[in-house]
């Protein structure tokens, strides 16, 4: 178990809080939940992923979503897709079944905004509140409580989260209506996308050339080209490792409710749909578990 990093907490009254769903970033997200005083209750279901957070970070855990639910004033969730998220809300034992009347339900798994929306109609209609709250800045983001936080709902439920959101954020925004916080998840993909292969064709290129590849990132990444990914996978993608960070399997899945989403809505996505293609060749070559930034072994 990955334990918190060191943090400094907002002064936030104490709250009964569920968390649904201890992989790699629900884990330390809920630690930081429970290192800033809330009571925290967790479910997984692996229940030895549950029983290594409690030796961690204290709190309690529950066998089902709805057992771990009850009685709580929040209930998060960060799982795999939209399938995972129905399960532990409206499925056999979902936290639905036992959510109090004036609680908040926040979704920070990225799924589609058409799940988000159905979701949060249930919610309304049993008299609680559903916020979707997908975040970015993967599991270091998790680890240093650094993620950002894209939300969409009603804004007096997501005023009444956003202080316990931010034990493992940086920032937490308010975009829109129910929805709104994954459609921004995709927005966020679909850059994620084009920069990571610009980066990998840029690389490649420069190694074919015969450039030192390192000095050339640490003087262009000075100038107009720097990005995240630049500094931080420009590095690893030059010494082919892809060994940790964002799996292909995941952002095959987020580029998949994109490219869904775009044929809803009329959008063009000529780029992200080549990339998501890409991405399909390294999962040939055996890379569903490489970081992203693996795109570069295509070019090799």
């Amino acid at each position: 178990m990955t334990t918190a990093a060191s943090k400094t907490y907002e002064s936030v009254a104490p709250q009964r809080v569920a968390f649904l769903g201890l992989g790699v970033m629900g884990a330390p997200m809920a630690g930081h939940l429970a290192r800033a005083g809330h009571s925290v209750t967790v479910f997984n279901r692996t229940a030895s992923k549950s029983a290594e957070w409690i030796k961690t970070y204290g709190g309690r855990s529950a066998a089902t979503p709805a057992e771990a639910a009850k009685g709580a004033d929040i209930v998060l969730a960060c799982v795999g897709n939209d399938d995972d998220l129905r399960s532990v809300t409206v499925g056999k034992d979902g936290a639905f079944a036992n959510m109090a009347t004036g609680a908040v339900f926040v979704d920070h798994t990225t799924a589609s905004a058409e799940v988000a929306r159905e979701l949060s109609a249930t919610a309304k209609a049993r008299g609680f509140s559903f916020i979707d709250a997908p975040v970015s800045g993967g599991n270091l983001g998790a680890i240093n409580g650094a993620l950002t936080v894209m939300c969409g709902g009603d804004a007096v439920a997501f005023e009444r989260v956003r202080p316990v959101i931010m034990a493992f954020a940086k920032a937490c925004t308010l975009l829109g209506e129910s929805g709104s916080g994954q459609l921004a998840k995709m927005v966020n993909q679909i850059c994620i996308a084009g920069l990571v292969q610009g980066l990998a064709e840029a690389i490649a290129f420069g190694q074919r050339a015969g450039l030192d590849m390192k000095a050339v990132l640490g003087v262009i990444g000075k100038g107009a080209a720097q990005s995240w990914q630049m500094d931080n996978r420009g590095p690893t993608m030059i010494e082919d490792k892809f060994d940790f960070g964002f799996a292909v399997d995941w952002m095959r899945k987020d580029l998949g409710l994109c490219l869904a989403e775009a044929q809803r809505n009329g959008a063009r996505l000529p780029v992200t749909a080549l990339i998501d293609q890409f991405y399909a060749d390294v999962q040939v070559m055996g890379g569903t578990r490489w970081d992203t930034s693996s795109l570069i072994r295509r070019l090799r």
